[in-house]
C-alpha cells in the first residue's frame, strides 16, 4: 500500500516574456541570460490570477476539459482510464505559493471554491522554490496516517491535490537585471492516492539551513520591525483608551496610505521590501550542494543507487546549477528533465510543471523510478523519490 502519482498537470498565462523584451527594461541581452541560466523565454500574467493559474493546472491533472484563460496540459495514469475525476472526490488540497491571491482564505481554499472540491480539506504551505517536495511529503504523511488505522481518528484522505501556483511577476523589480530575468509565472498539480499498489512515493528527505544572511528574500525587514498602529498601553491608560482609539487609529491609517515606496531602496517606511532579492553567488553555491544531497539522501533512504533512478526532475532555477548536479552525481544531463529554457523560475510551481513535461515528453513511463528535487528561501531543500 502506498501513496501513488495519478494525475499531473500544469498551466501557463498566454503572455510569452522574450529575453529581447527584457532587454527592453534593463541592461541586458539574449545571450546574457541564456549562457547564465539557460533562459529564453517565460510566461508572464495579464489579467490571469494565481488562482486561475492553479484551478487550470489541478484540473488538467483531474484530466478535465474546460475553456479559461489560462493554457494547460496533463497526464493521467494509465490504469485511471480516460474519464475525468470528480473534484468532490477530492480529500485534500495543498497550496504551495508565495504569490497567494490573498492570505485570507488560503489560496488552497480559493481553488477548492472554484474546482468545486466541496468535502477537500484546504490549507497553504510556504517552502518557497522547495514547496513541491514540502507540499508531497505532508500529502504523503496525512494519507499513510489516516489509512493506517481503520478507526475514525483521522480525516480521511484516499486522494489528494497538490498544486504549486505563482504570479512572481507582482513580486519582482523590473528594474533589477539581476533578479527580473530569472522568473516566471504559472502552476503545476499532481494528484495522488492511496492504492494497494506497491508504486507510489518511496522516500522523502526534507532539511532547511538557516539564511542567516538573507541570501534569498521576499518581504523581508530591513531595519527596525515596524511599531503596532497605536501606543501600547499601560493598564491605567486602557481607561482612557476608548475615548483615543478611534482617532489614533485614523491618524495610523492616513499616514500609511499616504506613504510611498523610497525609490532608492525599494523599501516602505518600515524598512520592508515589497520584491524578491537575492544574492545570486550565495544561493547559488547552496543550491548546487542541495540538489546532490538531496538526490543522494532520498536514494539512500530507498535503498536504490542513483544509478537506477530514470530521471531527475529538478527545481528549474539555472541551468548552470542542474547541469552542476549531474556531474557530481555522475550522470548525463540527459537524466535530468530541463525545462527551464521555456518557463525560467516559476517558484514552487517549477518541478511540478517540470514533471508534466516529463510525462508528455514520454521521458517518464509506468514502472519508471524518478525523484523531484526542490531548493530555494528559507533556505530550504529537499526531495521526493516516487515509481509510476
Amino acid at each position: 500500500m502506498g501513496c501513488t502519482i495519478v494525475g499531473c498537470g500544469k498551466a501557463a498565462p498566454s503572455l510569452v516574456v522574450t529575453n529581447d523584451d527584457i532587454a527592453h527594461l534593463v541592461d541586458t541581452d539574449n545571450e546574457w541570460i541564456v549562457q547564465r541560466t539557460g533562459i529564453r523565454c517565460r510566461r508572464i500574467a495579464q489579467g490571469e490570477s494565481t488562482t486561475d493559474l492553479a484551478v487550470a493546472a489541478a484540473e488538467a491533472a483531474l484530466g478535465i476539459e474546460t475553456d479559461g484563460p489560462v493554457g494547460k496540459s496533463g497526464w493521467r495514469c494509465a490504469h485511471q482510464g480516460a474519464a475525468p475525476l470528480d473534484p468532490s472526490s477530492i480529500d485534500l488540497i495543498i497550496c504551495m505559493t508565495i504569490s497567494p491571491d490573498a492570505t485570507m482564505p488560503s489560496q488552497a481554499a480559493l481553488v477548492r471554491q472554484r474546482l468545486g472540491a466541496t468535502d477537500a480539506v484546504c490549507f497553504d504551505l510556504n517552502a518557497a522554490c522547495s514547496g513541491c517536495v514540502y507540499g508531497l511529503s505532508v500529502a504523503e504523511s496525512m494519507m499513510a496516517a489516516a489509512n493506517a488505522t481503520r478507526s475514525c481518528t483521522r480525516n480521511p484522505v484516499k486522494r489528494a491535490l497538490v498544486i504549486g501556483a505563482e504570479r512572481l511577476s507582482r513580486v519582482v523589480d523590473w528594474t533589477d537585471r539581476t533578479t527580473c530575468i530569472l522568473f516566471g509565472d504559472g502552476a503545476g498539480a499532481i494528484l495522488l492516492e492511496w492504492s494497494d499498489a506497491p508504486l507510489g512515493i518511496l522516500s522523502t528527505f526534507l532539511k532547511n539551513t538557516d539564511d542567516t544572511d538573507g541570501h534569498l528574500t521576499l518581504g523581508a525587514a530591513h531595519g527596525a520591525n515596524p511599531s503596532p498602529p497605536f501606543p501600547i498601553e499601560t493598564p491605567e491608560a486602557r481607561l482612557s483608551r476608548a475615548a483615543r482609539q478611534t482617532d489614533v487609529l485614523a491618524d495610523a491609517a492616513d499616514s500609511r496610505r499616504n506613504a510611498s515606496a523610497t525609490p532608492e531602496s525599494g523599501l516602505d517606511p518600515e524598512g520592508f521590501s515589497p520584491y524578491i532579492a537575492m544574492n545570486g553567488q550565495a544561493v547559488f553555491r547552496f543550491a548546487a550542494a542541495a540538489v546532490v544531497e538531496a538526490v543522494e539522501e532520498a536514494c539512500a533512504r530507498a535503498g536504490v543507487s542513483v544509478d537506477d533512478i530514470d530521471l531527475i526532475v529538478p527545481h528549474q532555477a539555472n541551468e548552470r546549477i542542474i547541469r552542476y548536479a549531474a556531474k557530481k552525481l555522475g550522470l548525463p544531463i540527459e537524466r535530468f528533465q530541463l525545462s527551464i529554457n521555456a518557463s525560467a523560475n516559476t517558484s514552487a510551481a517549477s518541478a511540478l510543471m517540470a514533471l508534466t513535461d516529463a510525462l508528455a515528453q514520454g521521458k517518464l513511463r509506468a514502472g519508471d523510478t524518478a525523484v523531484m528535487v526542490g531548493f530555494g528561501g528559507g533556505l530550504t531543500a529537499g526531495s521526493v523519490l516516487f515509481q509510476l
